[in-house]
């Protein structure tokens, strides 16, 4: 099984780049399935839109993560649409769902979306024993299971990954927009990216104009974020797993620069 992770779709030059390439890249890479994270496709969250386009260009399950309930038109289309997940460890009470089962032609596949405490507000359940919960519901249905962990610190990503280690095949960390060069498979079959990156305008500072982002931080208190506009890349990964065992036996890095 071959599946392709897009990393944080940023802005609308993100949305635009999916709708341009991801069918292209879908097809060159030979992918059954392909997990989008588009929790910043409005920028701060996403709205019904901008997941109806996403998915249209072949995106098969959207993730989410801190800006999920930004946008507040997207309440109910999480609880409409199958194709779109919310981090499982917010609260049980808020809309959507945080596991699903998608259809490939390999074989059934679980995809998990949870989001990380560390630097964030600490307001989820551990995304540790949220993870226990869901896989011992997916493992009772399949042998294949992705997880996109929204986190900030590399450490807590790194510990996901020990700690999942052969409960998973592929786990992906998504937040930081940076596309990380540490791809691994480790020793219980788990394939492990820590960050996949952005989709959005490479010529910018994680999808915002470099000036608004550089007055910012010189303390330039009315400065506003602006999007910034292409070329655009996509970043991502392609895991590939074993089709008898669901372990992983690759990852390989994948970004295309608009030019």
């Amino acid at each position: 099984m071959r599946i392709l992770a897009v990393g944080d779709v940023c802005g609308p030059c993100g949305v635009s780049c999916i709708e341009r390439h991801l069918p292209a890249v879908r097809e060159e890479l030979a992918a059954d399935a392909v997990i989008v994270n588009a929790e910043n496709a409005a920028v701060y969250g996403i709205r019904p839109d901008e997941a109806r386009r996403i998915l249209s260009a072949g995106a098969d399950m959207i993730t989410l993560g801190n800006h999920t309930f930004k946008q507040k038109a997207i309440a109910s289309f999480l609880d409409e649409s199958e194709a779109i997940l919310r981090p499982a460890n917010l609260a049980p009470s808020l809309p959507g769902q945080g596991m699903a089962f998608l259809q490939t032609p390999v074989g059934e596949l679980a995809v998990l979306n949870l989001i990380g405490r560390c630097d964030l507000p600490f307001g989820p359940e551990s995304p540790f024993t949220a993870a226990d919960r869901l896989l011992a519901r997916a493992r009772e249905r399949t042998a294949f299971v992705a997880v996109d962990f929204h986190a900030e610190a590399t450490s807590e990503k790194y510990a996901m990954a020990y700690y999942l280690d052969g409960r998973a095949g592929a786990l992906w960390g998504t937040h930081t927009h940076v596309q990380t060069a540490d791809e691994r498979v480790f020793p219980g079959g788990t394939g492990f990216l820590c960050d996949l990156g952005m989709t959005g305008a490479r010529d910018s500072i994680i999808g915002v104009r470099p000036d608004t982002s550089v007055a910012y931080f010189l303390g330039d208190m009315l400065s506003r974020f602006v999007t910034a506009e292409g070329p655009a890349m996509l970043c991502g990964a392609l895991f590939t797993l074993d089709d008898a065992t669901g372990r992983c036996v690759s990852v390989e890095r994948v970004r295309y620069d608009e030019d």
